[in-house]
C-alpha cells in the first residue's frame, strides 16, 4: 500500500525539518494515484509531468510560510479548474474551463499542490455516491457500503489518504453525507464564505462549496485560505469580524433533538452511536436542551418536494431537453419534477420558508449549537439500486435543511456501530457561527478543549467587542500617526503581510514625509507585491473616530492578507496611484522604503 499523504499540519512539520520537498511529495502522490487505478475516485487528474513541474517549481521558489505550502489537494469536477475540462459528472456536458474557479484560484495562491478532480453525482443532484457514469463510489470501509454523495470522490481521495484535503459542494448535504460514510471531517460553511463562482451551479441560491479533511483544525485552516469575498459572485460574502473568534465549548448552550423527532429507519446500531456522541458532548458544553426539530424537517422538505428543485433547471434545463439521453435516468427524474411548479409555487414556498426560518430564529436564542445524526442509517451499492430515490432521502433527513434555513454546519466521525458501519455527528449552528462550531467539534474528536487556530502565522482573533485593522504606513509602530491608534485604545497583534495582489505607492504631502497609498490592482497574483503590514486590535467603538481622522485619498476597507483571510485596513482610491505619486512596491512596505530611502542620502 501506498504511504498516505499525510495531514497539513504534518507537511508543515515535515517541509519545515527538512524532511519533505513538494517535489518529494508529489512522487508519493503519484505513487498512490497508480496503485488505485485510478478507479471511481478520480474524473481526471493533473498529468504527471505538470504536477511535477508545480511542486519543482514550490520547491524552488515558492514561500514555506504559505499557509498550503506542498499540500496536496482535490476539487470535485463540477468546479473550474484553468485547463481542465468540467464534466459534472456527465461527459457530454463537459467543458473546458478558461479560468480557475476563485476557490480553487486562493488555494493555489496559498501554496497547495492540485492533483486532479473528482467524481460526483450526476449534476451534485444526490447523496449516494451511486450517481455516475464514470462508476459508484464505494466506501473506504467496504463491504460495498456506498460512499456517499454527491462529492463522493473528493471524500474517498482524503479518506484513502490520496490527497490531504478536497473541495466539495454541498447543496443538500453532499459535503456532510461523504464524510459521515468515510469517516472524515466535512466542513460545511455558511453560504457565501466560500464563493461559488465558477461552479456549474445546482440551486444556485443554496450551493456551498464544502471542504474535506483528516481533522478539523485541517479544515479550518482550508476554509481561512479560500474564503473571501468575489466582486462577481452576488452571491459571496465575508464572515464579520468579530464572528472570526470562537466561543468556548463550555460556554456553549447545546440542543439535543427531541426524541420523537429522531428516526433510525430501525438501525439501532446509528442510535446507540448517537446516544454516546450526545453524552460526550455533555460533558464539553454549559448546558444542554432538547428542541423540536419539526420545522428543520419541514423545511428541508421543501427542497425536493417545493419549488426549489424547479431552480436546478435554470442552468440545466436546455441541456436536459436537447440532450435526455446524455442523463442518467435517476438523475433525470429528479431533475424533471422541477417542471411542475410555476411562479405562484415559487412564492408559496419562499413565504413558507420564511416563516419556517423564522422559527428557527427563535431557537437559537435558547440554544447556540444543535447536533444531530448525519445520517439515520448507511446502505449498500445494492440497497440504494433497489430503491434510489427512497433510500436517498433517507440519507438527507438530518442534511437538506441546512442550506434553506442558512445554517453552518461541521460533520465529524463518531466512531462505528457494532455491525462495523461508520457514524457520524453533525453539530450546526446560525449563519456565521462556522468557527465556533469548529473548535466544539474540535474538541470533541479530541477528546478536550482543542482549539483550531487561524492559519499558521497568523495572530489569534480578536474578541467580539473590537476588530482587527491593518495599517501599512504612518500608523506602524515607531510612525508619526502611531499615537493615534493609541489614543484609541488599540493594542499590536502582530506582524502580517498581504497576498500578493497590491501595489503601494508613496504620494506627497507638504510636510515632507509622504503618505503611503496600498492601492489592490488586480483580480489575481500577476502585477501585484506581497507588501509588509502591522495588525492592531482596535476597540469597535473607536473605530468611527479613526475613519473620520482618515485624509483623502485614503479610506478603510477589506485587505487580504498572505494567509487568505480579509481585515479591515487602510486601502488608497486608485486615482491617487498615478503620477507624481511613487511606485514603492518592490521594496516591500512603508518602513523598508524609508530605510532604502534613508540609506541613498
Amino acid at each position: 500500500m501506498p504511504e498516505p499523504v499525510g495531514s497539513i499540519s504534518e507537511l508543515r512539520t515535515a517541509y519545515r525539518e527538512g524532511r519533505l520537498t513538494p517535489a518529494d511529495q508529489a512522487e508519493r502522490v503519484l505513487d498512490g494515484l497508480a496503485s488505485s487505478g485510478g478507479g471511481p475516485v478520480w474524473i481526471s487528474t493533473v498529468p504527471a509531468d505538470d504536477l511535477r513541474a508545480r511542486a519543482e517549481a514550490l520547491t524552488r521558489h515558492g514561500d514555506p510560510a504559505s499557509p498550503l505550502y506542498g499540500v496536496p489537494f482535490a476539487v470535485k469536477d463540477n468546479i473550474d479548474v484553468a485547463g481542465m475540462v468540467t464534466t459534472a459528472g456527465c461527459p457530454d456536458f463537459g467543458y473546458l474551463a478558461a479560468t480557475d474557479a476563485p476557490v480553487v484560484r486562493r488555494l493555489l495562491d496559498a501554496g497547495a499542490l492540485l492533483v486532479g478532480k473528482t467524481n460526483l453525482d450526476q449534476f451534485a443532484t444526490g447523496l449516494t455516491g451511486a450517481r455516475s457514469p464514470y462508476g459508484s463510489g464505494e466506501s473506504v470501509f467496504g463491504g460495498g457500503l456506498i460512499s456517499g454523495g454527491s462529492s463522493s470522490g473528493s471524500a474517498v481521495a482524503v479518506a484513502a489518504g490520496q490527497v490531504s484535503f478536497a473541495l466539495g459542494t454541498d447543496t443538500a448535504g453532499s459535503g456532510r453525507v461523504p464524510a459521515a460514510l468515510n469517516g472524515i471531517v466535512g466542513l460545511k460553511p455558511t453560504r457565501g464564505l466560500l464563493s461559488t463562482a465558477g461552479v456549474v451551479p445546482a440551486c444556485r441560491s443554496l450551493d456551498c462549496v464544502s471542504v474535506f479533511a483528516a481533522d478539523v483544525p485541517d479544515a479550518v485552516d482550508v476554509l481561512h485560505a479560500a474564503r473571501g469575498v468575489t466582486p462577481a459572485d452576488p452571491w459571496s460574502r465575508p464572515l464579520p469580524a468579530e464572528r472570526v473568534v470562537a466561543r468556548t465549548p463550555g460556554t456553549l448552550r447545546l440542543g439535543v433533538p427531541w426524541a420523537e423527532d429522531l428516526e433510525f429507519f430501525g438501525d439501532t446500531g446509528q442510535e446507540a452511536r448517537f446516544a454516546a456522541g450526545v453524552q460526550l458532548l455533555r460533558t464539553l458544553v454549559g448546558s444542554l436542551r432538547s428542541v423540536p426539530l419539526d420545522a428543520f424537517f419541514a423545511a428541508g422538505d421543501l427542497l425536493y418536494q417545493g419549488p426549489w428543485v424547479a431552480e436546478r433547471l435554470v442552468g440545466l434545463g436546455d441541456f436536459l431537453r436537447s440532450r435526455p439521453e446524455s442523463v442518467l435516468a435517476v438523475t433525470r427524474a429528479v431533475l424533471e419534477t422541477g417542471r411542475r411548479y410555476d411562479a405562484v409555487d415559487a412564492f408559496r414556498g419562499q413565504h413558507r420558508l420564511r416563516e419556517l426560518r423564522a422559527q428557527v430564529d427563535t431557537l437559537w436564542q435558547d440554544v447556540d449549537v444543535l447536533v444531530v445524526p448525519t445520517v439515520g442509517t448507511t446502505f449498500t451499492l445494492d440497497e440504494i439500486a433497489e430503491d434510489p430515490i427512497g433510500r436517498n432521502a433517507m440519507l438527507g433527513r438530518y442534511t437538506q435543511f441546512a442550506n434553506l434555513l442558512d445554517l453552518a454546519a461541521v460533520t465529524v466521525p463518531n466512531g462505528f456501530t457494532a455491525a462495523g458501519r461508520p457514524a457520524s455527528l453533525t453539530l450546526l449552528g446560525p449563519a456565521f457561527s462556522d468557527t465556533t462550531l469548529a473548535r466544539l467539534a474540535a474538541a470533541l474528536t479530541t477528546g478536550g478543549d482543542a482549539v483550531p487556530g487561524p492559519p499558521v502565522g497568523v495572530p489569534p482573533a480578536v474578541p467580539s467587542a473590537e476588530v482587527l485593522l491593518a495599517v501599512v504606513g504612518r500608523h506602524l509602530s515607531g510612525e508619526s500617526r502611531n499615537g493615534e491608534l493609541l489614543a484609541y485604545g488599540a493594542t499590536f497583534a502582530g506582524a502580517a503581510r498581504t497576498a500578493p495582489l497590491y501595489r503601494l505607492y508613496r504620494m506627497d504631502t507638504t510636510d515632507g514625509e509622504g503618505l503611503p497609498g496600498l492601492v489592490r490592482v488586480a483580480p489575481d497574483t500577476s502585477a501585484g507585491h506581497p507588501i509588509e503590514v502591522e495588525l492592531w486590535r482596535l476597540p469597535s467603538a473607536a473605530l468611527g473616530g479613526l475613519l473620520a481622522g482618515v485624509p483623502a485619498p485614503l479610506s478603510l476597507g477589506w485587505v487580504r492578507l498572505h494567509d487568505g483571510r480579509d481585515v479591515l485596513g487602510f486601502l488608497c482610491e486608485a486615482y491617487a496611484a498615478g503620477p507624481p505619486a511613487e511606485d514603492i512596491s518592490a521594496s516591500g512596505g512603508w518602513r523598508a522604503y524609508r530605510r532604502s530611502a534613508a540609506a541613498r542620502r
